[in-house]
């Protein structure tokens, strides 16, 4: 069965793994973002769990609050598409654990919350595991203002969002400007395995 009307595309794609680091709104959206489009294998860790407040804007449903979130995403993409090999590991990422559970990825997408755990990955990614690329969400809390949200690469790390906007009482995370960074990069990540159009 296919999944895609382009099976050059999914054929290409069937071999390449990528990591996502993190799987709430960005890792979650970007990870499904990649399946629907036929990567062949995603490494995902996190270590919490599905709550409601999650369910605005991370791609989970109501029955599956209370599991762990690296279960219920491979649970989600296993609904989408059975061929798609899911590796998870429930586990807090850091500097010592990140360069052997995405040693075998081809790219890694940094999809966590909070500054401190961005900066962490950036720096373990460009001193450990040199070459390796890193797609990062940073600037999307809030809505609108399109217009400002992009991508800035920096050697082999390209930062996606606008670049400032960070999550606060005033500016929380919201689906769309969520969903739009997550995207991104998943496109960040094709055009890194597939090349430009």
């Amino acid at each position: 069965m296919s999944f895609l009307p382009d099976q050059h595309i999914r054929t290409r794609l069937n071999d390449r793994t990528v990591g996502i680091a993190g799987c709430g709104g960005l890792g979650s959206n970007c990870a499904v973002a990649l399946a629907r489009v036929g990567v062949g294998k995603l490494v995902i860790a996190d270590f919490d769990k599905v709550e409601i407040s999650n369910l605005n804007r991370q791609y989970y449903f109501s029955e599956q609050v209370g599991m762990p979130k690296v279960l219920a995403l491979k649970e989600v993409i296993y609904m989408i598409d059975p061929f798609v090999i899911v590796e998870t590991h429930e586990t807090v990422l850091d500097e010592e654990n990140i360069p052997w559970i995405f040693k075998e990825c081809d790219v890694i997408v940094e999809a966590f919350d909070r500054a401190e755990m961005k900066q962490m990955i950036i720096e373990t990614v460009t001193e450990n595991m040199k070459g390796w690329p890193l797609v990062c969400g940073v600037g999307l809390a809030g809505w609108g203002e399109n217009q400002e949200i992009g991508i800035t690469k920096y050697d082999n790390v390209y930062l996606c969002g606008d670049g400032t906007r960070e999550v606060s009482n005033e500016f929380p995370p919201l689906a769309p400007r969520v969903g739009i960074v997550a995207n991104m990069q998943a496109n960040q990540v094709l055009e890194l395995l597939l090349g430009k159009m």
